[in-house]
């Protein structure tokens, strides 16, 4: 029987090691002593139990050993994948380790990373061994078009399809650009726009049928609606926007570079527009109740004059649009561009080659389950019908209690 101490002599006397060799705790750099191990000439008693674990410890810290020498030989590239989903069946994009039975989009995208040769074994439950991170965190249900993440890979051949033929459909990887090493996709994303597919019927007023398919927005309705919309534009103190900010607190000015309503269009049967928002950032909900609100408005639930009161400091009682329509459309990094995007290095973090593949995804996976899932569920038509309820005139002073566990999005929400 070869105890510890007994093998370590053996190895390091052995005149097969080749020069160099060197103990590591239990770790061997040396393939004579696998062979000695393998041959037999280490005899084992069956009684020795502990004799055993420590091989099975000198194995594993080998294949450990190995794994990390693979890692080093070949270096991994800090990189950004340009993505889009449906979120439909997900509980929102952030992984949330310990949460299994929640699938999240980022399960399914680090799961095809590891299939696909892109990342190591000991990276799949530890992401900040990848450096990711993502421009947004949407919400459970909340799609994405241009959705984009930042982390350190291998960079494969044929990456993107390779990727891909281990996601399901309803994700796809539609490109990806070499950046700095420094770079944070949150961080270094200079603002988000969002767009919110809703039926035109939710602009009718309050005493018309709300499950009426063939209403059709006239075009002076369109046009107040965007006289509203344009209103938001510019900066505001949003904390009745959201249940997580005080009208003191600073963090709860926003900045709205854009926002508009888009000529109706038909889908199965029903006119449908969409809404586009862009902006520095964005708290949670904050789209939501800024739609919801313009809505009230136009359906007679509630006065202009609610509007200009919700950025002051009372509180206003501001109601909150179904989730199913919103859809991250785009991020931006201008700063990053300017600096960085005409360096001979870099790449700008422009997707105009991939604008084909953003369309045909959002035809094929986004339009037609929001949809579909609006005329099966009636998520709208169900949030109209508690507008009534809403005390648009009440106001109560003080600050809007954040809940317990609910986190600051500060830029990184879904909306």
């Amino acid at each position: 029987m070869l105890h510890l101490q007994e093998i370590i002599h053996v190895f390091t006397k052995s005149t097969n090691c080749r020069q160099g060799s060197k103990v590591r705790g239990l770790v061997f750099h040396c393939e004579s002593l696998r062979s000695l191990y393998s041959s037999g000439k280490m005899k084992r008693s069956a009684e020795d139990n502990g004799a055993d674990r420590d091989a099975e410890r000198v194995k594993k810290k080998l294949k450990e050993d190995e794994d990390e020498s693979q890692e080093r030989k070949v270096a991994k590239r800090k990189v950004v994948l340009l993505m889009a989903y449906s979120g439909k069946g997900y509980y929102g994009m952030q992984r949330n380790p310990g949460s299994a039975q929640f699938k999240t989009i980022e399960d399914d995208l680090v799961t095809a990373l590891l299939k696909a040769g892109c990342i190591p074994e000991n990276h799949k439950d530890d992401m900040k061994k990848m450096s990711f991170q993502r421009c947004a965190r949407t919400d459970k249900g909340v799609s994405a078009a241009g959705q984009v993440v930042s982390l350190k890979l291998w960079l494969i051949e044929d990456i993107l399809n390779k990727i891909n033929a281990e996601l399901p459909a309803q994700i796809r990887v539609l490109g990806y650009k070499r950046v700095t090493g420094g770079f944070n996709s949150k961080n270094n994303c200079d603002a988000r726009t969002y767009f919110y597919l809703l039926p035109t019927v939710a602009f009718s007023l309050k005493d018309h049928n709300q499950e009426d398919t063939s209403f059709r927005i006239e075009a002076f309705t369109l046009e107040w609606v965007n006289r509203l919309f344009a209103r938001y534009k510019g900066t505001h103190n949003f904390h009745n926007y959201t249940s997580q900010k005080g009208p003191k607190d600073p963090s709860a000015k926003r900045y709205i570079t854009h926002i508009s309503c888009g000529e109706p269009f038909m889908r199965q049967g029903a006119e449908f527009a969409v809404i586009t928002v862009r902006g520095q950032s964005f708290m949670m909900h904050q789209i939501r109740k800024m739609i919801g609100l313009v809505i009230a408005i136009v359906k007679g639930y509630a006065s202009e004059e609610v509007m200009e009161r919700s950025w002051g400091e009372e509180k206003v009682d501001v109601p909150k649009a179904p989730g199913l329509g919103l859809v991250l459309e785009k991020v931006h990094f201008d700063r990053y561009n300017k600096r960085f995007g005409g360096d001979g290095l870099h790449e700008t973090l422009e997707w105009n080659e991939e604008e084909g593949a953003i369309t045909a995804f959002k035809e094929e996976h986004i339009y037609p389950t929001i949809v579909e899932t609006e005329k099966a569920e009636k998520s709208m038509v169900s949030w109209m019908a508690t507008l009534p309820i809403h005390d648009f005139e009440g106001t109560a002073m003080g600050k809007q209690e954040k809940p317990s566990g609910e986190q600051d999005d500060d830029g990184n929400g879904s909306d």
